[in-house]
């Protein structure tokens, strides 16, 4: 699925009219409510910010950085929602809710989790630590959501879905880490390696597999939307 990476008729400009002093953050804004209407009620998309060196320039940015986390929140919410909601369908169409395979299956996945050291509990909450955490997990999550996109054919459409906006809100909160290059994201080979070990399951786990990756993604999403809801309510970022 493509989606437009212009920004209006001038790429050089906001939505708010003003110059764009990041070419990532334009693209981002134009971008925005095209995903809002593509995935409610089910997903939706935040806008990307930037830093720039003057301090003038700083302050925008900063102002920006923090205008862009509501979108933030309703993101995570709505990709909340859905991954459940593709959970509850799994349990419906396969009967698949829960089985005593599931930690045979489990020690062989990694998937991505939030743990207290992670530092996104709301005590001992640290700001750019969490934010690292949760890129790094949503990109790390996308080859798996990449398998559930091929395992679950009737929900293909939704879950290419989920999978694009899950890497929209990745790119979002890694350019509000203090130093981006620090997020964790999945090199060529180790995907195609991850791949290859979830292709190689049998039939009878795939659908187990499919079931713990949704109920992970899920549980991840929830601490993600308290982290992030968090944030916007009592920080701001330092520029």
């Amino acid at each position: 699925m493509k989606f437009t990476q212009d920004c209006g008729c001038d790429r050089d400009r906001d939505r708010a009219g003003r110059r764009c002093r990041s070419p990532a953050l334009c693209s981002a804004a134009a971008a925005l409510p095209l995903l809002l209407l593509l995935l409610l009620p089910r997903a939706a998309a935040v806008p990307l910010p930037a830093a720039d060196s003057s301090g003038e320039a700083e302050l925008e940015d900063a102002t920006m950085r923090r205008a862009a986390l509501p979108d933030c929140v309703r993101l995570a919410r709505l990709l909340h929602a859905r991954a459940a909601q593709l959970q509850e369908e799994m349990c419906e169409k396969f009967t698949v809710c829960g089985n005593s395979m599931e930690m045979l299956v489990q020690n062989n996945l990694n998937l991505p989790k939030m743990t207290e050291e992670d530092g996104c509990l709301f005590a001992g909450f640290d700001e750019d630590k969490c934010l690292r955490k949760i890129s790094s997990g949503l990109y790390t999550f996308q080859t798996y959501l990449e398998y559930v996109k091929e395992t679950f054919i009737s929900e293909k459409q939704s879950v290419d879905l989920l999978c694009y906006s899950t890497e929209h809100l990745a790119r979002t909160i890694r350019q509000m880490v203090i130093n981006p290059d620090e997020v964790i994201i999945p090199d060529p080979a180790t995907q195609e390696s991850l791949r290859a070990k979830l292709k190689s399951n049998k039939n009878w786990i795939e659908k187990i597999t499919t079931h713990l990756i949704l109920r992970d993604f899920t549980s991840f999403m929830e601490k993600t939307v308290r982290a992030v809801r968090y944030l916007k309510n009592t920080r701001s970022f330092s520029v």
